[in-house]
């Protein structure tokens, strides 16, 4: 078997694991990792979905007990996108497109990781949550939002 189908059979193998492992259910978002993201987009290329929060942010908190509670967001984002869930805050190596991203901020009063900061960051203004970015296809950025977004808001960005 040449490499080009082994690696194809195993990729396939793999997303096919974290799509069980993640349940594919339909009342909740399939939230995966950055790490798996890459792997499932070399296999089967969608648009994506990055929520990066922290657990001191009071509207990261508020968003995942009432919007991404909501059925036609969770719809929405099951059907069409990678939902990707990310806390800023993580002390983990994350290999993303070949490359390795850390924290080098962990002892920083907010310790925002590499790859969040990569991102989500914008001119002149300092990181900040809640931070909600879209990608296409090619996981070129079409959007970022920086505020809580309700369901209204939310089904506008994913329709």
């Amino acid at each position: 078997m040449n490499a080009k189908i082994s690696f194809l059979l195993i990729s396939l193998l793999y997303f096919a694991s974290t799509t069980k492992m993640h349940g594919q259910q339909k009342d909740q978002i399939n939230w995966i990792s950055f790490t798996q993201l890459s792997d499932s987009l070399k296999v089967h290329p969608k648009k994506v979905f990055v929520n990066f929060y922290a657990d001191w942010c009071v509207y990261c908190k508020e968003m995942d007990r009432t919007t991404f509670q909501n059925k036609e967001v969770i719809k929405r984002l099951n059907e069409n996108y990678y939902a990707v869930k990310m806390n800023i805050e993580t002390e983990e190596k994350i290999i993303f497109g070949g490359q390795t991203f850390v924290n080098n901020r962990i002892k920083k009063v907010i310790a925002v990781h590499e790859i969040a900061l990569l991102l989500a960051s914008r001119k002149n203004k300092p990181f900040s949550l809640p931070a909600y970015l879209v990608f296409n296809e090619k996981f070129e950025a079409e959007a970022r939002y920086f505020q809580y977004l309700d369901v209204s808001a939310l089904l506008k960005i994913i329709e």
